[in-house]
Formats: C-alpha cells, structure tokens, sequence
C-alpha cells in the first residue's frame, strides 16, 4: 500500500477515533474525572495571549472543537503515515481468518501504544513548553494518568479503524 493511501486511511482512523475518544471523555466528565482538555488547554493559553479577544464564546466552543478533530486526524494521517500494511492477499481458509484476528488485536495495540506515544509528545514535550499546561510529572496522579488513559483508547480504536480500512480482501 502506498504511503499516500496509508495516510489517508490513517486520517479517516484518527477523525474516527476522535469520536470514541469525546464519548469516553464525556463518560468520564458525568462521574467528575476529566478535567480540560488539551484543545480547551490551548485555546485558553490563546485568550490569556489576547489573540481571540474578537471571537465570541460560541465561536471560542467551535475553535475548540475543530483543535479537537484537526489534531485527531493530524495524529492519526501521522500514525498512517509510520504503519506498514502486509501485502499478501487473504483467503478464507481458518489459519487465514485466525490471521486476521490476530492482525486486528496488533493493530489495535499498535495504535494503543501510538496513542500513548502521542501523549508523551504533546502533553509531557510541547504543550508544557509552550506554556499551555505544567508537565505530567508535576501534577497530580489522574491528571495524568486520565490523558495516558483516553490516548491509549483512541490509538487502539484507530489501529482498529485503520485495520479496516487497509486490509486487503480477497
């Protein structure tokens, strides 16, 4: 498969996932256990620059939302763009089809450990250095850990996404 094709198969996984990862942390937030996001991160270290004194709150809520899906879908043509796809077309046959469960469970850890991979990046490398939030290290546990949680469900839902889009069909 050509990196153009896995690109895009992996920003359809990662616009995708970026479902499954706001249901989980809306599931999270009715039981009080997440608190902002990284995209709500950014764009209130944006208002305290003053750079969207002329935007509305709703207009605010949509910039949070489109951070949200544009970084999901960055991530997740840049996860498409790391991954290779076997080549060999597949039969019907049981060893074939035990294949192809065995495919789907390491692509779905895959994309967990991606997922984790792209936390480290941005909420323990960037985000801290631009200021938007302190390092992992320095807050509490579930501040923490809650970000390495919803980045490891979404990596694994587009490793599965991804899985679907990119496996051949005989």
């Amino acid at each position: 498969m050509e990196a153009k094709q896995r690109i895009l198969a992996g920003a359809l996984g990662g616009f995708v996932s970026t479902f499954v990862l706001s249901g989980l942390r809306k599931g999270l937030a009715a039981v009080g256990a997440v608190f902002t996001t990284a995209p709500e991160q950014v764009i209130g270290r944006l208002e305290e620059l003053g750079l969207l004194e002329a935007f509305s709150l709703r207009a605010r809520r949509a910039l949070t939302l489109a951070a949200h899906f544009a970084y999901g879908t960055a991530i997740g043509a840049t996860f498409g763009a790391l991954r290779r796809t076997d080549e060999e077309p597949e039969s019907d046959t049981a060893a074939e089809l035990q294949g192809d469960r065995d495919d789907m469970v390491t692509e779905a850890a895959v994309g967990a450990t991606l997922g984790v991979l792209s936390w480290g990046a941005s909420w323990a490398g960037l985000l801290p250095i631009v200021g938007v939030h302190p390092a992992p290290w320095t807050q509490k546990t579930p501040r923490a850990i809650l970000p390495v949680l919803d980045h490891a469900v979404y990596g694994a839902a587009w490793g599965l996404i991804y899985w679907i889009l990119t496996r051949r069909r005989a």
